[in-house]
């Protein structure tokens, strides 16, 4: 019930919106390819982390994998918003993406782009960028590949029982997260960074992945904490919980240090080309920047330090909430400045669809939750698992 009233009432927000302001083609597509990677990186970030857990046969995880399982069942639907966003920019549905308007690549013409005509080779020539579309399907190939093996191999655990299946998502987990450390940073690149084409960064793709990351951890934490409130994961206890909040905590840092780094290196440096992207972003949206910055990086250091802190799921539920809509607003501003440019506001359309994306995860995520048992039946570190403690 919850899940359709967020739908309903972000579907009444979009409503308001269109009669309010009318309707805004670009602002539109901005904030649905926000909202589709927003929710499309939470569940990539699910994927990478049970691959990790498989990687490193981490004990402690087994019994809340089925939900990094739920997590990450979005990732169809994220890739599809994606994908969508990008054949309309082809077909010049809107213009979030620069480079893809051929004019730029013509010598002579008003619209000539020295900068991004030399980008060629890696992005293409606007709508003949086949480089670009062949990474795009190599990318979304990939993870629905793996998504859809994961879960399959996790099921016929529970039924066979035995190690076979086990090491087989041992290798193939290893396998992905050699796919994943070079796709996560080339995908941060095709499909946000080239927003912004005149610039670049070569921290770029590790600050995404890092919020990518958190995000799905303070996400899946989310969950463990309702579904242990309903009772359906007894044998999760307070030790995991912690494990799960020290992550959330680490991985927050994380991401601090590496958008600080970014940051403080360009700033410094003050390069013409470099800098453009942060005055435009420190001259229109000051506010929701820095804000955003220092929110992900205080209240996890202020308030997750303490071992306390890190048991106690108030406290887990009300930062990871908050930490979450800093991480969302972080990518809005990813999107927004080389789109809207200074031109942005925030009103009903921007909660609207925010809102109808979140009902649309957590329905989609609770339905894959229902499939199947929570707690795993015959994984080899099952008992382990259930007896952990710190």
């Amino acid at each position: 019930m919850f899940t359709y009233t967020l739908v309903i009432i972000g579907a009444i927000f979009l409503g308001v919106d269109l009669v309010v302001n009318g309707f805004d083609g670009q602002r539109f597509w901005a904030n649905l390819y926000t909202c589709g990677f927003f929710f499309f990186a939470i569940s990539l970030g699910a994927l990478f982390f049970i691959a990790l857990q498989y990687v490193t046969e981490s004990a402690w995880a087994v019994l809340i994998k089925r939900v990094f399982e739920g997590v990450m069942s979005f990732l169809p639907i994220g890739l599809a918003v994606i994908l969508l966003v990008l054949v309309a920019g082809f077909f010049h549905g809107h213009h979030l993406f620069h480079w893809m308007n051929p004019d730029v690549y013509t010598v002579g013409h008003e619209d000539f782009d020295l900068i991004i005509a030399n980008k060629t080779p890696y992005l293409g020539v606007g709508g003949d960028s086949w480089f670009f579309w062949l990474r795009t399907l190599v990318y979304t190939a990939t993870f629905l590949i793996f998504l859809v093996l994961f879960r399959k191999w996790s099921l016929q655990e529970d039924q066979k029982g035995g190690l076979a299946t086990h090491f087989k998502m041992y290798r193939r987990g290893a396998l992905f997260l050699v796919f994943f450390s070079v796709f996560s940073t080339t995908l941060s690149w095709d499909w946000l960074m080239s927003i912004d084409t005149h610039w670049f960064s070569t921290l770029y793709g590790w600050y995404i992945f890092s919020g990518m990351w958190v995000s799905a951890t303070i996400v899946t934490l989310m969950f463990v904490i309702y579904l242990k409130g309903k009772g359906y994961l007894p044998n999760v206890n307070e030790n995991h919980i912690h494990d799960m909040g020290k992550w959330m905590f680490a991985i927050s840092i994380l991401w601090s240090y590496l958008w600080f780094s970014q940051f403080m290196l360009i700033w410094y440096s003050n390069i013409p080309e470099e800098v453009t992207y942060f005055l435009d972003r420190w001259e229109n949206y000051k506010i929701p920047y820095m804000t955003m910055f220092f929110v992900n990086l205080l209240f996890p250091l202020l308030i997750l330090m303490s071992r306390d802190a890190k048991r106690n799921n108030k406290f887990l539920i009300v930062t990871g909430l908050i930490i979450l809509c800093g991480h969302f607003v972080d990518i809005f501003i990813v999107i927004m400045p080389g789109t809207m440019f200074g031109h942005w506001h925030f009103s009903f359309l921007e909660v609207g669809m925010f809102l109808l994306f979140a009902g649309i995860f957590v329905h989609t995520v609770l339905r894959t939750l229902a499939k199947a048992p929570l707690t795993p039946v015959n994984h080899p570190y099952l008992d382990e698992a259930i007896h952990f403690h710190q």
